[in-house]
């Protein structure tokens, strides 16, 4: 009787194999502490690494959208203003009778209230174009250009007053800008009708805060804007033309008050940063250089060295153009990075 309830015992076990003692639980327990902690630690790790590489590709997306979004902007229909009133434009230089050219003092309020009184004048000449004594009158008849520094200002037609803003870059002419403002009347403040001013310079709330009340600072004031984007821009350009094979990564915002590119050097990687305060400036308020040495940097010292300030490169970007400090930045890195890093120099 008791070998029957042993053997059934026996059939039973190498039926079910985890009815056993600690011979059967063995593979058990061992799959149970297998490790899921490790296996968690590598999912997180390549978690985050998933995730940067989305980030970074999610931004490289970004820009180049943006980039084509601002070339299509102005390709389209900005082209297309810009092409009719710079035909407006020669066609008033070309029909002028005298092109009056103003220094200092001479540009004021009082020059631009009389060139308002022309464009009015002309408007009431052309309703009473059937009035011969009107157009025998020889004021009327008198079409007269002001040129103020860059500035190009003229009386078009439909009580418009016209603004042609010319560019330059090192002694360079860059491509002309307009602005046409119109004046109904002395009782009406001027507005801005049409302009070729890129989308991204603040040219409406400059029309808010100056035009009603300071005009002649409005029509500077959009000129000094003007002016200091198209340098920002050609500035990063011409690194770009001449050190293209040495920066590789460069980023800037459509306006040029941020910029950031990286120089990959054999003893370092130096990451610059830029920004500009107010877009009239050409060159930058806040300004961070920074050297992450390399692993060669790492191996020399004692203890790894974290990424060093700049110093002089900082100085150079406040101080001189991009391009300019662009060279003194780096003639003078291979004894700037021996000194920090040799030294055991860190910030």
């Amino acid at each position: 009787m008791e070998s029957d309830i042993e053997e059934s015992l026996k059939k039973k076990q190498k039926k079910n194999p985890f009815l056993g003692e600690s011979s059967t639980r063995k593979p058990l327990e061992h799959f149970s502490v297998r490790s899921y902690p490790a296996m968690g630690e590598v999912n997180f790790m390549q978690g985050e690494d998933i995730r940067l590489e989305t980030t970074r590709a999610r931004f490289s997306n970004v820009v180049k959208r943006h980039g084509e979004l601002a070339e299509r902007l102005s390709r389209d229909s900005d082209k297309l203003i810009f092409e009719r009133l710079q035909k407006e434009f020669e066609a008033a230089r070309a029909s002028q009778t005298q092109e009056i050219c103003l220094d200092g003092d001479q540009w004021n309020d009082g020059l631009l209230a009389t060139i308002r009184e022309r464009v009015h004048m002309e408007l009431e000449r052309r309703a009473m174009q059937g009035d011969a004594n009107v157009l025998a009158d020889s004021d009327f008849q008198e079409k007269i250009t002001y040129k103020v520094g860059s500035k190009v200002i003229c009386c078009l037609e439909g009580a418009r007053i016209g603004i042609q803003y010319e560019t330059s870059f090192a002694g360079e002419p860059c491509e002309p800008y307009h602005c046409v403002l119109e004046s109904k009347s002395f009782l009406e403040k001027m507005t801005v009708l049409e302009h070729t001013i890129p989308f991204f310079l603040p040219i409406r709330e400059a029309e808010n805060d100056l035009l009603s009340s300071n005009a002649m600072r409005f029509i500077d004031h959009v000129g000094e804007l003007l002016q200091a984007y198209v340098d920002r821009r050609e500035q990063v350009r011409l690194i770009k033309e001449l050190y293209g094979n040495q920066i590789g990564e460069l980023y800037h915002s459509l306006p040029y008050h941020m910029i950031e590119f990286v120089v990959d050097d054999s003893d370092c990687k130096i990451t610059v940063c830029l920004r500009y305060a107010d877009l009239v400036l050409v060159l930058p308020t806040r300004v961070k250089v920074l050297a992450w040495p390399t692993s060669q940097f790492k191996k020399d010292s004692i203890s790894a060295p974290s990424p060093a300030r700049l110093s002089y490169a900082e100085d150079a970007l406040r101080n001189m153009s991009l391009p300019e400090a662009y060279a003194e930045i780096v003639l003078n890195l291979p004894q700037a990075l021996r000194q920090m890093f040799q030294h055991g120099g860190s910030c």
